[in-house]
């Protein structure tokens, strides 16, 4: 039985794109946990098809998070679908703030023949791309989290959940301008996008899904990033160098940084960790920057053969005879995008010339950047 995951935090386009499954692909059924009672200790768990509903049940919470549960629950419910032979198309609606990866990668791991996964789609109003995306209020001041814990933002869930699906499932919206298309097409240039009613949907869901490859085309080493691009009021620029940053200079910019875009991320290069590779992610003025393994140039040569193929890969695309893959690689992606003014502040946090030939900037001492990446347990 083939599975596709139906994501996304614009609540009316999924309940649109979903619908219109339900018409296109007969013999379908729809499984959707309703995170939304979380806080009062239960989830609801519905289950629907052409003509109606055919069943609504509440599961227990999980460790009290309501995100847990739908996933103890979500794989006994797809092998009872498929067990009963009768469903054509499973379709998993995920509730609002819930992240396609996740799941998506329950399903691939669980699906022992009974079911598979065939497509991964978020459902997008292209006039609401940027408010979503420009939003830093927590999750649970908008009533949209999916755990007690749960501290991720509007916009940095929405960007995840945008550029993981390989197919968006767009709205038509009078109120979206040629500016929204065009941020859409160049925050997931590689998407497919669909119209809702385009009659295509059907065959998207059924097209196929590799939950490894999209893992990979997630890591900071190796993600297929914006190309630069300049369109309707839409910028992206696309920044590479060949030099460290100076760990101080670079945190006393970040602020700055992460308010000249909508929407930022890449991988990044420190004078005082050069054995780190640095992820870089930032939407609504929230940023947030972590550990994403070694350069490929800081293991030695014994420990290639144990890192995956696509990784060794984008390192000798990257590779430099002094560096090896060590890179500043950032893409920046907003509306009114300042592009000179961006360049010159990044290139402003760069190692000089003297500080290379000193050695001085490798040893810098206490910075901001320990907080970030070194948190006191």
């Amino acid at each position: 039985m083939p599975v596709v995951v139906v994501a996304g935090l614009h609540a009316d386009a999924r309940r649109a794109t979903v619908e219109q499954l339900l018409r296109e692909v007969p013999g379908s059924a729809v499984l959707h946990h309703d995170l939304s009672n979380g806080p009062m200790g239960t989830v609801r768990r519905g289950v629907r098809d052409a003509t109606g509903d055919v069943s609504q049940d509440e599961v227990p919470l999980v460790n009290d998070c309501a995100c847990c549960a739908l996933r103890e629950d979500l794989v006994p419910e797809l092998e009872r679908l498929a067990g009963g032979g009768l469903t054509r198309l499973a379709v998993v609606e995920l509730w609002d703030s819930v992240e396609p990866r996740t799941m998506a990668e329950v399903i691939a791991a669980h699906g022992d023949g009974a079911f598979r996964l065939s497509s991964v789609m978020t459902a997008v109003d292209p006039a609401l791309v940027l408010p979503y995306l420009s939003n830093g209020d927590d999750l649970a001041e908008a009533g949209l989290a999916a755990a007690p814990r749960d501290g991720r933002t509007v916009g940095d869930t929405f960007a995840r959940q945008l550029e993981y699906a390989p197919v968006l499932s767009v709205a038509e919206s009078p109120a979206a301008g040629p500016d929204d298309l065009a941020l859409l097409r160049q925050l997931h240039p590689l998407a497919l996008q669909l119209g809702i009613t385009s009659g295509q949907l059907g065959a998207a869901a059924l097209a196929g899904f590799d939950v490894a490859a999209a893992a990979t085309a997630q890591h900071p080493a190796c993600a297929r990033l914006p190309h630069d691009c300049d369109e309707d009021g839409v910028g992206t620029l696309v920044w590479q160098r060949r030099r460290p940053f100076h760990s101080g200079r670079l945190y006393e910019a970040l602020e700055e940084l992460c308010c000249a875009a909508v929407r930022s991320r890449g991988r990044f290069w420190l004078a005082d960790r050069p054995d780190s590779l640095l992820a870089w992610e930032a939407a609504g003025g929230a940023l947030c920057v972590e550990h994403a393994g070694p350069w490929m140039a800081a293991l030695p040569d014994a420990a290639w053969e144990m890192v995956p193929a696509e990784r060794r890969a984008a390192a000798a695309l990257d590779w430099h005879s002094e560096h090896g893959d060590r890179c500043q690689h950032l893409v920046f992606t907003s509306p009114d995008l300042d592009r000179a003014g961006l360049l010159a502040l990044l290139d402003s946090c760069l190692l000089t010339d003297a500080e290379i030939a000193s050695g001085s900037a490798a040893r810098p001492g206490p910075t901001g950047f320990d907080r970030l990446l070194d948190p006191v347990a």
